[in-house]
């Protein structure tokens, strides 16, 4: 079997910051763009936590899809598997540099918001209780503050 692109990374030199993952072309010839949005040092530091990376999804989606400028780019906001980040697909063509300023401001959203957790309750939610408000909070300030706030190379392209 052919191994698909993300298994060719080399987690182990792997920054955190905002990687193109891929681009797709859609039947009618549409680029789709897949950004890794990789919040942990894979392999390093402890991965997000089930309930915070669960927090910042309900936070960053609803972000991204009321966002005017953007809301009808997003095509899915996730978490990824391992619990070092998440994936965002846009429609259109795009590198990493072109949604930092998006990336900066819905993590500000995140380390800000205060209420109810949107989609967070049993009608809305198939695991409403696995939350935590605080710690995405936390985890969204250490990604805005730490890598987002003056990004490098190293946080914007895959390492070699």
């Amino acid at each position: 079997m052919e191994k698909i692109a993300s298994f060719t990374i080399d987690h182990r030199k792997l920054d955190r910051g905002i990687f193109v993952s891929r681009k797709d072309a859609t039947p009618k010839g549409d680029v789709l763009t897949t950004f890794d949005i990789r919040m942990k040092l894979p392999n390093r530091e402890p991965a997000l936590r089930p309930e915070v990376i669960h927090t910042i999804e309900h936070l960053a989606a609803t972000y991204l899809r009321n966002r005017p400028d953007w809301k009808d780019r997003i095509i899915y906001w996730g978490p990824m598997g391992c619990l070092t980040g998440n994936y965002l697909i846009l429609a259109g063509d795009y590198k990493s540099a072109d949604i930092v300023n998006l990336m900066r401001d819905m993590m500000k959203f995140i380390a800000d918001f205060q209420g109810d957790i949107p989609g967070a309750t049993d009608v809305e939610c198939g695991n409403y209780k696995l939350n935590n408000l605080e710690g995405a909070r936390h985890e969204a300030k250490v990604f805005l503050d730490e890598v987002l706030t003056n990004p490098s190379k190293q946080n914007l392209e895959y390492p070699a």
